[in-house]
């Protein structure tokens, strides 16, 4: 009996110190990704629902570069997530909203300027409230 746990407790310590194959790290690099990229989205949604709350004119590219910004911190899921839904937002709006292509080229530096880890404040104007 002694002899099987000695050889049970050698072999759960050689498993652990083994590399893991690598279909096993693909899976988990794929999994760390999938939750970056919920949560980018998350923060994207967060940034979103602020900018509606808040209602500030002048306002939508702080919040436009604070969203990319949270959500690239996380990693390149979130960054991916990011971009993708900026750029279907600024596609998506730019042909309803008749604000034309500055306003859209303006959003979209922002949203590059938070994605690249830029501070978002420089975007924000002055009087916004301090909860956001």
């Amino acid at each position: 009996m002694r002899l099987w746990v000695c050889i049970a407790l050698l072999s759960a310590v050689l498993c652990a110190s083994a590399e893991r194959p690598a279909i096993v790290r693909g899976i988990i690099r794929a999994g760390q990704f999938v939750r970056d990229a919920a949560g980018g989205t998350a923060d994207m949604y967060r940034a979103y629902r602020d900018m509606r709350e808040a209602n500030y004119k002048g306002a939508d590219k702080y919040f436009h570069a604070r969203g990319n910004y949270d959500a690239a911190r996380r990693g390149p899921g979130g960054a991916w997530a990011a971009k993708v839904i900026s750029d279907a937002r600024e596609n998506w709006q730019s042909g309803i909203s008749g604000r034309g292509h500055e306003d859209t080229r303006a959003d979209q530096e922002a949203n590059e300027w938070g994605r690249r880890g830029g501070d978002p404040n420089r975007y924000r104007p002055k009087g916004l409230p301090s909860k956001y």
